[in-house]
């Protein structure tokens, strides 16, 4: 017999750690709607899952090169200017 406590969750279960920090990041509305539509196509539950799980992507690859690093923050990107 399976018993599920009134959180939702079995007795035993390791829960992920508690999200304590914060992270404030401006977009414009370009950006956002690429992050969005790209949300929407992989039928993520929220707009943070997807950033999370853009950042973990990002994270987990070598395909791409190393970032400017004496660019302004301002200057970079979630879209090419030029798409």
């Amino acid at each position: 017999m399976s018993y599920i406590s009134e959180r939702g969750t079995m007795p035993n279960q390791e829960r992920p750690p508690k999200r304590t920090e914060k992270l404030q990041l401006m977009l414009d509305v370009e950006e956002l709607k690429v992050i969005d539509d790209w949300r929407f196509e992989n039928r993520l539950p929220s707009r943070a899952a997807a950033i999370r799980e853009l950042i973990r992507r990002g994270l987990n690859t070598d395909e791409f090169e190393e970032p400017p690093t004496e660019i302004p923050s301002g200057e970079f990107r979630v879209v090419d200017d030029s798409e």
